[in-house]
């Protein structure tokens, strides 16, 4: 049984913009429209759901969907109408599909828990019962622009915070208790059900000692929207099922890991029963000294180790120059264009152009024989389940070894992809037959870093690729 994200078209949004974009489809424009006016060209069509037996999600069409996300969480508190504009139409040009938000911010903005404009989400403060339309009104057009330009919002109700501390709401969540906080729920559920692109994030960096709070909204949400997406977000090295285990309304799992990405999304893969999941979390570039090599290293890990998909993240971009937790080296316009952010877009365009859903993470060492590496630079390797192709990432130049018969033959092209340019070249040698060979990338890619892509592709009798 699917479930799907509520598609309301009786309630379509009607404004002049949206008028001229159907206009312009009239004439033979290149986009298409779905329940929110999309600007889209080439993306999904919402709802996305969740089918039983995969472990990705899909379209509306039945498509298989990947999901490329970007952490924006201060978006809605921090930034102006134009801003927000900015952002949305720079990560949707980046290949961007999807962002991280919270709906109510606690700390992370200049205002908070106010937005830019001054409006605090509650007319009385920390009270639940009380939401403010003015701050609504403006969180209502932030996900409509979202929902045009065809991006996924993973919006969280609540973030309850590290440890239940001043960084969240779970302190206001006690005082207020589960009736308040259902009732909340009923309210955005309700408010948000018109939206076909929400996939709701429960909780927030924290295992919280009373989980009935979260419940409590999440049950909410289900009530009025029973067809939508939930996930819960934990305190790290906790999946959202491991602490949620029977859970009505949790319908898509996730990692949150600043350890080896590698080895939490393989143990999702292979315990987390059928579920879809994908990386919420890892270090954020320049946070935890993280470069460009490392968040490519983790979003590589997650894709290759079962994961539906992954959220970058950024210092300052996640909370637009707002208070954070670690000086940023930049500010968040300039971040746009960051080292990471650009290796995301690369890995968008590599896994556009296979079919990545028949991957299937080397679980048994039949595929990569050799030359595994350690936790802190571990390759990961994946091969389609129909023997069409593979992929290796190498986080340093060093030697791997392969056995190409797992792939399907006669003889496999191979190439190494530089993640820092989207360059590649054949490996010498190519084709191979399908025996065992070792496979060493020069020392350095163009970007000055020691991570390259490995991709192999069967080829047909005739020379073409599968």
């Amino acid at each position: 049984m699917a479930f799907t994200m509520r598609l309301r078209a009786d309630r379509m949004w009607k404004s002049g913009w949206c008028l001229f974009l159907l206009a312009f489809l009239q004439v033979g424009g290149v986009f298409s429209a779905n329940a929110c006016g999309t600007e889209q060209s080439q993306a999904a069509t919402f709802p996305l759901q969740v089918q039983g037996g995969e472990r990705y999600l899909s379209d509306a069409a039945g498509q298989p969907f990947f999901l490329q996300g970007d952490a924006a969480w201060s978006l809605i508190a921090q930034l102006s109408r134009e801003d927000a504009e900015l952002y949305l139409r720079d990560r949707k040009a980046r290949g961007f599909n999807t962002i991280l938000v919270s709906l109510i911010e606690h700390r992370f903005a200049d205002k908070a828990p106010a937005n830019i404009f001054g409006d605090k989400p509650f007319l009385v403060d920390g009270d639940y019962g009380t939401p403010n339309e003015a701050y609504f009104r403006h969180a209502d057009w932030v996900l409509q622009r979202a929902c045009e330009l065809g991006l996924v919002v993973l919006l969280a109700p609540s973030y309850a915070g590290h440890d239940g501390e001043e960084e969240g709401w779970y302190q206001e969540m006690v005082a207020n208790g589960p009736e308040k906080l259902r009732n909340y729920g009923r309210f955005v559920g309700k408010r948000y059900a018109r939206f076909d692109n929400i996939l709701w994030v429960q909780n927030g960096d924290y295992n919280p000692p009373d989980k009935d709070l979260i419940r409590a909204i999440a049950a909410g949400i289900h009530e009025t929207d029973p067809d939508a997406l939930q996930t819960a977000h934990n305190a790290p090295e906790t999946a959202a099922l491991e602490y949620w285990p029977g859970e009505p309304w949790l319908n898509v799992d996730n990692v949150y890991t600043y350890g080896t990405v590698e080895t939490a999304a393989l143990e999702r893969y292979e315990n987390g029963g059928d579920l879809p999941f994908f990386l919420m979390e890892s270090a954020y570039e320049d946070e935890h000294e993280a470069d460009e090599q490392r968040v490519r290293m983790q979003a590589y890990q997650a894709v290759l180790s079962g994961a539906s998909g992954q959220i970058f993240g950024n210092n300052p971009m996640w909370h637009f120059d707002g208070p954070g937790l670690y000086p940023a080296p930049t500010d968040w316009k300039q971040a746009l264009d960051s080292p990471g952010a650009r290796s995301m877009s690369l890995l968008a365009e590599l896994v556009s152009s296979v079919k990545w859903w028949l991957l299937a993470p080397d679980t048994d060492g039949r595929f990569l024989v050799g030359g595994k590496g350690g936790d802190k630079a571990r390759v990961a390797a994946a091969a389609a389940k129909d023997g069409s192709f593979g992929l290796v990432y190498l986080p340093t130049s060093k030697d791997v070894v392969l056995d190409l018969g797992r792939l399907s033959g006669p003889s496999i092209a191979a190439r190494w992809l530089d993640p820092t340019t989207g360059q590649s070249v054949a490996v010498q040698g190519s084709p191979f037959l399908p025996a065992t060979y070792s496979f060493r990338p020069a020392r350095r890619n163009q970007g000055g870093f020691t991570d390259w892509v490995l991709v192999l592709t069967s080829q047909q009798a005739s020379g073409q690729s599968q």
